[in-house]
């Protein structure tokens, strides 16, 4: 009775025919290869029973100077905050509007300013916040104060002396800020113009957009023990860690961002943003940054001012940008840019093209581990770069189901994270097999991105619109975020936070024998730390193109050593599965007990 070993390599192999895949597995779910072998990926645990409001679209995780854990999420309506084991809302009131030059107007020996503010969609009794204003007639009308509109394009307010002249004034420089909770964003993508915005071919090669057609999206990191936070398109906010307080811009930064980040140099940098110059136009491509170790200095002409403007060459527009190390790294829509601080006064920071034709999908899409970085590029390929070299394509094999299945218009919507505990790379995105939000998920082991044998690629269903690795906090776990707007602690536990645990995994066709037809009687699993029951089932067929048959084997409960199964043909796949709280099984070779019945 001849028994056969499937010894089989890490990684899911599904882009060519099941056949061209033999010795491979070829499909599963929620299973990942890790030290080689697979198994089940961990649980997750609700992190609180409070959903956030909106859908999230970004997580970040940072501990404060007393080590306590803070979560922040940014979702299209709300910028949440995760602290002490209660959810607080820190939305900022907004948005920012830098006004056109002189937009103020006053009338002698009347404390009554009209503010020029173009479409500003206010009402009467509403509170702005003014500043930024120079001195007119005497008075510097910086402040808080309710309005009374005038026009579409006009409103007053009343400071609090009087003016000694009738003239208009306040320089270039006012901002202004309703005292109201920022507008809720956009859900969805709904495709537009611009290179990059919206569907492929959508709008005119390389142009910026005309129209905000993104979903909201955050770009959110630490300055210290505080919070900067920046809604794409918007200004650039502060939480500094009181619960009680809302998150408030620096009315002194651009107020037209694509994307914030704060640099080791303790620099904040706008990616992507409105010009320091009058008349203070928005440049898709611009890059300004404060001072070092002051976010609220951001104008180039004061007396030891290190905040500087920057316009990157080429096309396209600033999609979004990480920290490598003591570097930064900038994607435009079709390139990538190294941006290394170089400490000269005149120029602190230079940005050098380390790649053409390589770059980033959308504003999450990205991931950096060590002195490395994996991409999504607007061709749905994934890119790679490590520091000193050239981006390169990153081969995937099951790369195809990615691209075919890409919610149409949903791109800006993939998030990208590492999970350190499995030196993992993880891709969420929306599937239009299940609509338009993040539904299923690519995952990479990383010993790939270093052109390792290992070339273990996997996937799953399970629906998180962001996801971030573990934070640096004791006792936490990677973060994921479902549509319903639930936080998880994740590869914890071995349930849905106590539910069923679904997952399977399948091996591509292998031959049996190709002269001869086989009988499988049974199969040796083989298993470790199983937890839960494991369905084992066996797809034969007799030619590569033939019927699929299922014979179903027996259901192996923890320890079973042999599942009896009865299945005919020369081809045969092996599927496990499982879906049971808890649920965990790692796996081995699969020995198979076969015996020859005759050639046809």
């Amino acid at each position: 009775m001849p028994r056969i070993v499937l010894e089989l390599p890490p990684g899911l192999n599904s882009d060519d025919t099941t056949y061209s895949a033999a010795g491979r597995w070829a499909d599963g779910s929620n299973v990942r290869f890790w030290r080689g072998k697979a198994e089940a990926v961990g649980g997750w645990e609700a992190i609180i029973n409070t959903p956030l409001t909106g859908v999230c679209r970004k997580v970040f995780g940072w501990t404060d100077n007393a080590n306590n854990l803070n979560i922040a999420a940014g979702t299209h309506s709300a910028l949440q905050v995760y602290q002490g084991g209660a959810l607080f809302d820190i939305t900022p009131f907004g948005p920012p509007t830098l006004l056109g030059n002189n937009p103020l107007a006053v009338t002698n020996a009347s404390p009554v300013v009209t503010v020029t503010h173009v479409a500003h969609g206010l009402t009467t009794g509403d509170s702005v916040n003014i500043s930024g204003a120079t001195t007119l007639a005497t008075i510097t009308p910086n402040g808080t104060f309710p309005i009374t509109v005038l026009t579409a394009d006009t409103y007053t307010y009343t400071f609090s002396s009087n003016a000694n002249n009738n003239t208009s004034g306040g320089g270039g420089r006012v901002i202004i800020t309703p005292q109201k909770a920022l507008p809720a964003g956009n859900i969805d993508g709904t495709g537009g113009a611009g290179y990059g915005t919206g569907t492929y071919s959508t709008g005119t090669w390389s142009s910026p957009s005309t129209a905000d057609y993104f979903p909201r999206t955050w770009s959110l990191s630490a300055w210290g023990e505080n919070l900067i936070a920046n809604p794409r398109n918007g200004g650039i906010f502060t939480w500094t860690n009181n619960t009680s307080s809302r998150a408030t811009a620096i009315v002194t930064a651009p107020t037209q961002v694509t994307y914030a980040l704060v640099a080791p140099t303790r620099q904040v940098f706008a990616l992507g943003c409105n010009a320091e110059a009058f008349p203070y136009a928005f440049d898709p491509l611009i890059i300004r940054h404060s001072s070092i170790g002051n976010n609220g200095e951001w104008l180039t002409n004061l007396a030891a001012s290190t905040a500087r403007e920057y316009r990157l060459p080429g096309g396209g527009r600033i999609v979004c940008g990480a920290v490598m190390g003591e570097n930064l790294l900038i994607w435009t829509s079709s390139a990538l840019y190294l941006g290394t601080f170089v400490g000269s006064l005149a120029q602190p920071w230079r940005f050098d093209k380390v790649g053409d034709q390589c770059g980033c999908i959308g504003p999450n899409a990205f991931a950096v581990v060590g002195q490395q970085a994996m991409w999504v590029g607007p061709n749905l390929q994934f890119y790679v770069y490590t520091l000193g070299s050239q981006p390169a394509l990153m081969p995937c094999p099951i790369q195809d189901d990615f691209a075919d299945f890409m919610a149409p218009a949903q791109t800006d919507k993939i998030t990208m994270s590492s999970v350190a505990p499995f030196d993992e790379v993880r891709i969420d995105y929306p599937d239009s097999r299940d609509g338009v939000e993040c539904s299923r998920y690519l995952a990479a082991h990383i010993p790939t991105l270093m052109g390792s044998p290992e070339n273990a690629w996997y996937r799953g269903v399970m629906a998180r619109t962001a996801f971030v690795d573990t934070p640096p906090s004791p006792n936490s776990y990677p973060i994921g975020v479902d549509t319903s707007g639930n936080m998880f602690w994740h590869e914890k536990g071995q349930s849905a936070n106590g539910g069923p645990l679904s997952w399977f995994i399948e091996t591509a066709d292998n031959y049996l024998d190709p002269n001869s037809v086989m009988q499988m009687r049974g199969l040796w699993p083989d298993f470790k730390d199983q937890v839960g029951p494991v369905s084992v089932q066996v797809i034969s067929r007799f030619y590569p193109q033939a019927t699929d048959y299922t014979v179903s084997g027996q259901i192996m409960g923890p320890g079973q050593e042999r599942s009896d199964v009865r299945a005919t043909g020369r081809l045969a796949k092996i599927r496990y599965s499982a879906s049971a709280s808890p649920s965990f099984a790692r796996f081995g070779n699969i020995t198979i007990d076969a015996t020859p019945t005759g050639r046809r």
